[in-house]
């Protein structure tokens, strides 16, 4: 006996689709917003101090947000200085550039007014205070990276530069620029 498919009424297929997407878009929750992940991480933006030079924190051109570097501040704006390598373990580096990350969303957001703006983090730079022989620049500015996907999920995965430097500004372990694409 051969297998006979069933055949169906396509009137009570198309309504039982119908009705469970109906269901489906009427019991789902909203998407958290990156200011509301934030919240929930415990982590308020900072307002961002004025810059110490002839540059600005922030240029929007078109749907693009260029970002200056940021070096790594605690939350109380107190400097992480040191070389990667020698003063520095990776995973203080690490946690250097998740702060850096901090800065560059409120220079951001002081930019845009809300974070939900964001469309997509297009690149990340990161510079790293590093000694001659350290070679884990990429997994230090990992801090950043995972701290961005964390906040806005798919739309933050960017291209990248991990980069060694022999010294960066006032001694900063981790400094960090960032380009982002808006909407209105």
């Amino acid at each position: 006996m051969q297998y006979q498919p069933k055949r169906h009424n396509r009137t009570a297929i198309l309504i039982a689709v119908l009705l469970a997407t109906a269901a489906f878009s009427t019991t789902s929750v909203a998407a958290e917003t990156p200011e509301q992940k934030l919240k929930e991480m415990g982590i308020t933006l900072p307002t961002p101090g004025k810059p110490v030079a002839n540059y600005v924190r922030a240029v929007r051109t078109g749907n693009l947000v260029f970002l200056a570097g940021h070096i790594s501040r605690s939350a109380e704006g107190e400097l992480i200085a040191g070389k990667l390598g020698t003063d520095l373990t990776v995973e203080q580096g690490y946690a250097a550039a998740k702060l850096s990350a901090v800065g560059l969303l409120s220079s951001l957001k002081a930019e845009i007014g809300d974070l939900d703006k964001v469309v997509r983090i297009v690149k990340v730079s990161g510079f790293v205070n590093s000694a001659p022989a350290f070679t884990d620049q990429s997994r230090v500015v990992n801090g950043c990276s995972d701290f961005l996907v964390e906040v806005f999920g798919e739309r933050a995965k960017h291209a990248r530069a991990a980069l060694g430097m022999a010294s960066l500004p006032l001694g900063a372990a981790v400094e960090i620029e960032m380009i982002v694409e808006v909407r209105d």
